[in-house]
């Protein structure tokens, strides 16, 4: 059984970033996509050019249990630290109305910038790989997948919600957070069109 410290399920933004910064902190990272490549829904998003980030991104846009969780969140990662690796990638990007930046020529260039940063990171990735269920190990995670099973101290479930059924979204993930006693609130949409003034 292969070994990892951190075994991320889903090769979409949140996972490869989630990846990115787990090996950059010297952890042995594996992301498990079951589809034929990582970024499907980057790639769709913003018509293909990829609405990778708002200039304006503060805790009154998000909706949480929690007020104060995501004013740490966002301190910690801003828009402006995505926005300094767009450009030290060298993509090139053009704000629309309400601040919203996407790239001049496609959404394959932050799926570029996502999987080369995972390569710098020595993240491995995985796709066209199944998950077919995930038990408790000896130290951590046992993922098991139709090539084989997996071991990991961390686990990151990062398979996405269920935007986009077309694409393959499940309630994998809410049922997989639910099996490791996780308490899943009533989904609603994650992103929503700004209400003009």
């Amino acid at each position: 059984m292969i070994r990892y410290d951190v075994a991320v399920i889903g090769g979409g933004a949140a996972g490869l970033m989630c990846a990115i910064e787990a090996g950059k902190r010297g952890r042995r990272v594996l992301v498990i996509e079951h589809c034929d490549r990582v970024g499907k829904k980057i790639l769709i998003s913003g018509g293909g050019r990829c609405n990778f980030t708002n200039l304006s991104v503060t805790p009154e846009n998000f909706l949480s249990a929690n007020p104060h969780f995501c004013k740490s969140a966002l301190a910690r990662y801003t828009q402006w630290d995505f926005i300094s690796l767009v450009e030290r990638h060298g993509i090139a990007y053009h704000e629309k109305e309400l601040g919203q930046l996407f790239c001049d020529q496609s959404a394959r260039q932050i799926v570029s910038l996502l999987t080369d940063e995972c390569a710098q990171a020595g993240v491995r990735i995985t796709t066209d790989c199944s998950v077919n269920g995930v038990e408790r190990g000896a130290v951590g995670f046992v993922v098991k997948t139709d090539r084989g099973s997996t071991e990991a101290s961390s686990l990151a479930i990062a398979c996405g919600g269920l935007s986009v059924p077309k694409m393959g979204a499940t309630v994998f993930g809410y049922e997989l957070a639910k099996k490791f006693g996780h308490s899943v609130v009533p989904t609603r949409a994650g992103l929503v069109t700004a209400a003009r003034p």
